[in-house]
């Protein structure tokens, strides 16, 4: 038998090639190896699930009314949707991609956060001011914890042991606590809040608030000696903050200013605005690039998509996407760049490599566009090995 050394070598020199010039004999993943995008079709109540290795619908899934967010299990091949007019969360087999539970919730779940051992789920539920707390393996709600108003999104900690719910209402943040699933805090901060990232120590949020122009910073109070969270300052950035994106190395934050056309760059350890630099007509997400180098911006205003090169700090390049531009993604190769139209109900898929496989991320091209349902809204990557 060969060793597991002697194995791996042909295909490491392979990649190597790859990288520094190209090779033709990578072998191509195994039969059973499937990668999907799950996109939340609000006017049609569906999701596309779309096979990204042959680009092309694989299937519709029915589930409730109006679904909105969609997130990826990390551990198991399950996809969750928010269905905001049913008041519940639908459970997709990614194996079967059909829907195998439906589990109740109260009135106006937005977005679904699934914790990182993915055990459990939290759904901020906008109209009945609570918080939904999930187990994902018996799928049935274990708790519902009081927050506040307006609570419209929850993001749990990358470590797990806290839980940050914006209360749009309020113009505060609520903490609370998942080991006891109890309310520990609730920090005022700026007007409506909306939109949160959390760092990946676990120990700040940043939090875009579209009515004051702001980003308000809360410290978590995650550490050994404090257990309470506080409000660090506020941080003025363009007019209508509605998203914000964090860098995987966690050194700066991205807020997309909807009415200034504009994106405010933050420094984390800092907590302050480094600058503010046009990008396009209504910037609406922004998602930055595994190795920190670039941003991604889709403008809504301007159906397209705009690259900012983080390094040099200048934009390099617009792509033309589809009518209104929203939600982004990465496939899981990371070789192509998946954006959302809402307006014309499809899926761009842009290319991040040159005609001869060499990465250019900075320069998308367009590959294809996919058709969707009516008004999609958010969307979800998975890869996996099929068992079946």
């Amino acid at each position: 038998m060969r060793s597991l050394a002697s194995q791996c070598l042909p295909l490491l020199v392979c990649l190597l090639a790859l990288f520094f010039g190209g090779c033709n004999d990578v072998p191509e993943p195994g039969p059973n190896y499937r990668e999907y995008a799950y996109v939340s079709n609000g006017g049609s109540n569906n999701v596309t699930v779309v096979d990204l290795r042959a680009l092309r619908i694989l299937v519709t899934v029915p589930v409730g009314k109006s679904p909105t967010g969609v997130t990826a299990s990390p551990t198991r091949n399950e996809i969750y949707v928010a269905n905001t007019e049913s008041n519940s969360i639908s459970v997709i087999d990614a194996e079967s991609n059909k829907v195998v539970a439906t589990i109740g919730v109260h009135r106006a779940p937005y977005i679904i956060s699934v914790s990182a051992d993915g055990k459990r789920a939290y759904v901020a539920n906008s109209g009945s001011a609570n918080l939904s707390v999930i187990d994902l393996a018996a799928r049935k709600i274990i708790k519902t914890i009081q927050v506040g108003n307006g609570s419209n999104l929850a993001r749990v900690t990358p470590d797990g042991k806290l839980v940050v719910v914006t209360l749009r209402d309020e113009d505060s943040v609520a903490v609370v606590d998942a080991s006891t699933l109890t309310l520990r805090d609730k920090v005022k901060t700026c007007g409506k809040p909306g939109e949160l990232v959390i760092l990946a120590d676990s120990s700040k949020a940043f939090v875009t608030c579209p009515a004051s122009n702001q980003v308000g910073v809360v410290d978590l109070g995650n550490g050994k000696d404090v257990t309470s969270s506080k409000l660090l300052t506020l941080l003025d950035v363009g007019k209508t903050p509605i998203h914000i994106a964090l860098k995987p190395d966690g050194g700066e934050v991205f807020v997309c200013n909807y009415d200034s056309s504009s994106i405010s760059e933050a420094i984390t350890s800092l907590n302050e605005v480094n600058h503010t630099f046009l990008i396009g007509k209504q910037p609406v997400r922004g998602l930055v690039s595994p190795d920190n180098a670039l941003l991604y911006v889709t403008n809504f205003g301007s159906d397209s998509l705009a690259v900012y090169d983080i390094d040099r700090g200048r934009w390099t390049n617009s792509v033309d996407v589809g009518s209104h531009p929203e939600a982004l993604a990465l496939s899981p190769n990371q070789l192509r760049l998946l954006v959302v139209n809402t307006g014309s109900g499809d899926l761009s898929v842009l290319e991040l490599t040159g005609h001869k496989g060499k990465p250019r991320p900075e320069a998308p091209s367009l590959a294809t566009i996919v058709p969707l349902g009516k008004n999609p809204r958010a969307i979800a990557v998975k890869a996996f090995v099929s068992q079946r």
